[in-house]
């Protein structure tokens, strides 16, 4: 309320006051005014979230990654194969055979001696030619000697409508029903009575209904961001089935390859689900570290353990069809490529909390942000190790039984190569998981604290939000200890008789 003379309508102003105390009111209720909700006047500074960074540190940032990027575009050039090479003759592989739909017409039940058919010996707890059944011996009509024998019609090609037998012996771990759509291999030079066999089951349709599931789920949940990890998760796929396995069967280095794939998988996805940002920049940078970190130790430990790769069948097929491929280079690509999409989630996850901390206390320095940002991820560091160890312990999982009756030492089954190949892989890539945290963390705290401190700089923040950053107050600003800032009071004073309106 206004103080007013006796018999005079003119405020009467309050002594100690200036026009100092008038402007910072001023700025105060413009600053006041530009932060309320809905408004819509057009300001210096932009609404909502403050610009992740200014132009230096985006320049810096851009310094660092343009280059990478430009290097593994053209190492894609250089590396991009023409396709997989031909092979003269079969591969072995099996897949190389023309193969047609075909449907199971029936199913009956046959004497394995009258089909010709027996069931393979020399199982666990057996004796030679005794039928891996139900502990019957292997002739016909006797317990465990029982055969199925299943019809089946080719539902395509030349000879569509055409029927031919399969024998299932008791001990077979695919069996057959009436009904049941199957995949047929075609053999030209066979005769005519083995030109079609069973090679696989049809299961088109779960595979197609739970990848249809899966997408669902991704975008009702994710919305726009759903969409967008379904495009990366596509872009993933193709360059792994269109640059990186074909370039390693025409000979380039594995590990190279890898390198430059798994770096086009990451920039490719990360700011396409994410965005063309500086938080983004910052994942890609932390993830880019790890992956050097995995690749070092990878490529030291494994040729200190003298790991060579070659210890199951598909790679030695694969050694044996293509032998100018790097055995030891493939396992150490496929360790990169297995700990990428891990990485990928750790750092965006770690530049997220920075980012978010920062926002919700602007005044923050880096050393605070990092230790507030390093309580969440080290909650992350133990959950992300058990899934990277676990999935490679599901995947390894016969191979685990196999050892679990084996009767050899602990230390004897750990030391193997087969072994520990796998203790290699998930070692290293643990460790580059675990080094991902501080080190994304912490560039994340440097960059947003850097620009920050610019940002409180040139606009203004409370005393108490300008003393934690350390940022510089304007002169006259409320709480500001300089000596040429006014003391007196803030109120109205007159000029010409008239009542001076705040701008």
């Amino acid at each position: 309320m206004d103080r007013h003379a006796p018999g005079s309508s003119e405020p009467v102003p309050v002594p100690g006051q200036d026009r100092e105390g008038e402007r910072r009111a001023t700025l105060a209720h413009q600053r006041r005014h530009e932060s309320a909700p809905g408004h819509g006047h057009s300001h210096a500074h932009s609404h909502g979230p403050p610009a992740p960074v200014s132009r230096h540190l985006r320049k810096v940032i851009a310094a660092v990654l343009i280059p990478f990027a430009v290097a593994v575009l053209a190492g894609l050039v250089v590396l991009w194969p023409g396709g997989v090479p031909e092979k003269g003759g079969p591969s072995g592989v099996g897949f190389d055979r023309p193969t047609l739909p075909a449907r199971v017409t029936a199913v009956r039940v046959v004497d394995c001696k009258d089909v010709n058919a027996q069931p393979p010996a020399g199982q666990p707890g057996q004796t030679p030619g005794q039928s891996a059944g139900a502990g019957g011996a292997g002739g016909g009509g006797k317990a465990g000697g029982t055969c199925r024998k299943a019809t089946v019609e080719v539902t395509a090609g030349k000879d569509k409508g055409s029927t031919f037998t399969e024998v299932i012996t008791p001990d077979a771990t695919r069996t057959y029903s009436a009904g049941q759509d199957v995949v047929v291999a075609y053999a030209a030079k066979a005769p005519p009575e083995l030109r079609y066999s069973v090679i696989d089951v049809d299961r088109k349709l779960p595979m197609v209904l739970l990848a249809g599931i899966f997408a669902l789920f991704v975008v009702l949940v994710g919305r726009l961001r759903g969409v967008l990890a379904l495009v990366g998760l596509a872009v993933s796929f193709a360059v792994l089935s269109l640059f990186i396995l074909p370039a390693i069967l025409q000979g380039s280095n594995p590990l190279v390859v890898a390198v430059i794939g798994g770096s086009a998988i990451m920039l490719a996805t990360l700011y396409l689900c994410h965005g063309l940002s500086a938080r983004t920049s910052v994942a890609v940078l932390g993830t880019l570290i790890s992956l050097l970190l995995i690749g070092v130790l990878g490529s030291l430990f494994i040729g200190w353990a003298h790991l060579t790769g070659n210890t199951d069948d598909q790679t030695g097929l694969v050694h044996g069809l293509f032998p100018g491929i790097g055995i030891q280079g493939l396992l150490l690509a496929g360790v990169l490529i297995g700990s990428l999409g891990v990485l990928d989630d750790v750092t965006v996850t770690q530049t997220s909390a920075v980012w978010e901390l920062k926002e919700a206390d602007p005044g923050a320095g880096w050393r605070r942000l990092y230790g507030s940002a390093m309580r969440i991820g080290r909650d992350h560091i133990a959950s992300v190790v058990n899934t990277l160890v676990l999935a490679y312990a599901g995947a390894a999982l016969p191979l685990m039984l196999l050892f679990s009756i084996a009767r050899s030492g602990v230390t004897t089954v750990a030391t193997s190569e087969v072994v520990a190949e796998e203790i290699v892989r998930t070692l290293v890539g643990s460790i580059g998981l675990v080094a991902s945290v501080p080190v994304t963390t912490l560039l994340a705290a440097l960059v947003v604290s850097s620009d920050r401190n610019r940002a409180v700089a040139a606009e203004g923040v409370p005393a108490g939000a300008a003393a934690r950053t350390g940022a510089p107050m304007a002169v006259g600003a409320p709480g500001s200890t300089d000596p040429r800032a006014p003391t007196g009071p803030e109120v109205t004073t007159r000029r010409g008789g008239k009542r001076r309106k705040p701008k």
